[in-house]
């Protein structure tokens, strides 16, 4: 048999080096940016003169580890993925033509992504050819999650079958440049696991260099890996609820994760980032017109109009999503701004339907948006060059400086250098002050109370923050006609704030309720109710009580200061019709009505009810006190619900008790 000729109008035969055959077909290099394919052409013709001819295309790139970051030809990048756990509700299937992968992968670019994990899979032909063609990169799978219903290392078949599909893989996949690296597969378990995959990992190294290996994803972190997945640079690790740093430490912008990466030698992709989620968007069931049926979803629908809610349904998605997106932001962002991480990998873009229904995704399961946040919007904090800034705090007061550090997370090899702007601009679209470099703004002159954004620029990309300035005092003490109390008597008149201290808060007797600042991570169904239990809250910005409190109808950073001093109260066995003034999203599984602020006729008094610790720690409570005392003593405190004194008194334990 002769010997195989490669062509692609000029020959590739005896090329022994990437530099050569670079040479060779043009020196066309592929990546994210510059997705250039070649046609390669092999024909083999036998002694007695038949030909066999196939053509392929493919792009020629390096992809290597340098140092801790990864580098493609020669450049160095950075991972921002999401998963595909193989959810496809109207097949069951993924799909097989190249038009929809495309469909696809350009939904994740548009959110500034670069990657898919496709967990515990290997997608089909034609996501790879989608993939070469519009520059995008694949991290691959066995399709294996050895941990607890079997185990690797042990003996089992799993061990043989796993080198025998990563040898198929590569059979039919190896050669496309969008295939960029490869674990085992997921979260491994067994006594020996380690031993197991380090053999795995040296195995393939020496087989096959296009793509970078790992033990698998999750962990372990072994020697042999020539990159690390693993979950320990992210704001909230398993279990970590209200100790996690989102709803412990005051908001901020400026943890990295330098420490944790200054102890590898190897790039790190953070492991399943966010699991931040939203509340469920029933305008999704009709989507379902295959195999699969959104029972799950009636459930929840149902439960909620049980709870005479269901009008609300919307503005909880709204609102949930809105909480959810900004958990997400600064997830992205600490990964960005820590210098020499490799990437991140979300879990997840779009929404998981499983273990429980694990709604946290900002796309449905249909890569469709769910109208709370546009790619546009994603995209200016997740992107290939995402303007950062570094902020010891977002609520200040006009006695203060504020001040930033910016930066600019760059890996697009087009942009040019150019000198980072900002701007402070008020929610009326006013400027409040500009500058080049860092931001050092003297407040004394910023109208307070109110909300700003932070708005930094780097050649047409823009990221913006919002902060908060206060006055540094504001007058919270009652005046005439007002009375500030812990307890309602039963002969209470007049106008009466009632503040009721948190602790006295009667909580559920089974699923409790347990608030923090961040949305719920993951579900609590699967993770048997972590904190926080709730999706932030939802208000009306334009209610009188909120008119010296700037506000949006969600959850933002500067509650932060009142949600973690404040405890929810179980609204249910008040008439269904009732709205709290501030409503807290409740988890979908128990839909109870919820709120922190109420007003009502109780008895013969005019009552604002609060269960916030507003004292005078922060300014943020500063100015919520007084937002309320100003509207109770004006003409637009007119309580229109009527309440029995013993419904509100369910709501508390009497002093002493719990």
């Amino acid at each position: 048999m002769k010997t195989p000729q490669t062509s692609s109008g000029a020959t590739g035969a005896g090329a022994t080096s990437d530099q050569v055959i670079v040479s060779s077909f043009g020196g066309k290099l592929w990546d994210e940016f510059s997705p250039n394919l070649l046609t390669l052409s092999v024909t083999i013709e036998s002694d007695d003169g038949i030909t066999d001819t196939r053509e392929f295309r493919t792009g020629m790139r390096e992809f290597k580890a340098d140092g801790t970051q990864f580098a493609i030809n020669g450049r160095k990048t950075f991972i921002r993925g999401t998963l595909d756990c193989c959810i496809y509700p109207k097949t069951g299937h993924p799909p097989t033509d190249v038009a929809e992968w495309k469909r696809i992968i350009g939904v994740a670019k548009a959110h500034g992504l670069n990657l898919i994990r496709f967990h515990l899979w290997c997608p089909p032909e034609a996501a790879f050819v989608a993939a070469d063609e519009l520059g995008f990169y694949f991290h691959v799978e066995a399709s294996s999650w050895a941990n607890q219903s079997t185990t690797i290392g042990d003996g089992k078949p799993v061990d043989k079958w796993i080198y025998e599909e990563t040898d198929r893989i590569l059979k039919y996949y190896g050669n496309h440049p969008s295939f960029i690296l490869m674990p085992y597969g997921n979260e491994p378990g067994g006594k020996n696991h380690k031993a197991y995959l380090a053999k795995w990992v040296d195995h393939y190294k020496a087989l096959d260099s296009r793509r970078l290996w790992t033990s698998g994803a999750g962990w372990p972190e072994l020697p042999e890996n020539q990159w690390h997945n693993v979950p320990g640079p992210r704001i909230q690790s398993w279990g970590g609820g209200l100790k996690s740093r989102i709803n412990a430490k005051p908001p901020e912008t400026t943890t990295d994760y330098r420490d944790y990466i200054s102890k590898r030698n190897v790039p790190v992709v953070s492991h399943e980032i966010g699991q931040w989620c939203v509340y469920p968007n029933f305008d999704e069931i009709k989507k379902y017109t295959g195999y699969l049926k959104p029972k799950n979803f009636e459930i929840f629908r149902d439960r909620l109009a049980e709870h005479g809610m269901l009008d609300q349904a919307r503005d909880f998605l709204l609102a949930s999503g809105k909480l959810q997106t900004l958990c997400y932001k600064e997830d992205i962002e600490s990964a960005l701004r820590t210098p020499g991480m490799g990437g991140f990998e979300l879990l997840d873009l779009h929404d998981f339907p499983g273990q429980g229904t694990a709604l946290v995704g900002v796309l449905d399961p249909f890569w469709e948006e769910k109208g709370y946040v546009t790619p546009k919007e994603y995209s200016r904090f997740c992107n290939s060059t995402v303007p950062l800034a570094r902020l010891a705090k977002r609520v200040f007061t006009t006695d203060e400086t504020l001040e930033a550090t910016l930066e600019v997370a760059r890996y697009n090899p087009t942009m040019k250098d150019a000198e980072i702007t900002w701007k402070l601009v008020g929610d009326d679209g006013r400027v409040a002050a500009s500058g080049k470099g860092n931001v050092s703004i003297d407040l004394k002159a910023v109208p307070a109370p109110a909300r700003y954004k932070l708005v930094a620029s780097f050649v047409g990309f823009e990221n913006d923050w919002d902060v908060w300035v206060y006055p540094p005092t504001v007058d919270t003490q009652p005046t005439a006609g007002v009375k500030i109390v812990e307890e309602l008597t039963a002969d209470a008149t007049g106008k009466i704030l009632l503040l009721v201290p948190p602790s006295r808060v009667k909580n559920a007797a089974k699923d409790k309720v347990v608030m923090g600042f961040s949305s719920i991570f993951w579900n609590t169904a699967w993770t048997h109710r972590q904190p926080p239990t709730t999706l932030g809250i939802l208000c009306d910005p334009k209610h009188p009580a909120l008119a010296d409190f700037p506000t949006d109808f969600h959850s933002n950073w500067q509650w932060w200061y009142l949600i973690t001093q404040a405890a929810p109260m179980i609204l249910d066995d008040l008439p269904q019709t009732f709205r709290p003034t501030v409503q807290v999203i409740d988890d979908w599984f128990t839909a109870r009505k919820l709120g922190l602020v109420f007003e009502a006729n109780i008895g013969k008094a005019k009552v604002v009810v609060c269960s916030i610790a507003l004292d005078d720690s922060n300014p943020v409570a500063r100015q919520f006190r007084a937002s309320l005392l100003r509207y109770m003593t004006g003409e637009k405190f007119t309580p229109t619900p009527t309440l029995e004194p013993s419904a509100v008194e369910k709501l508390f334990a009497q002093r002493g008790l719990p």
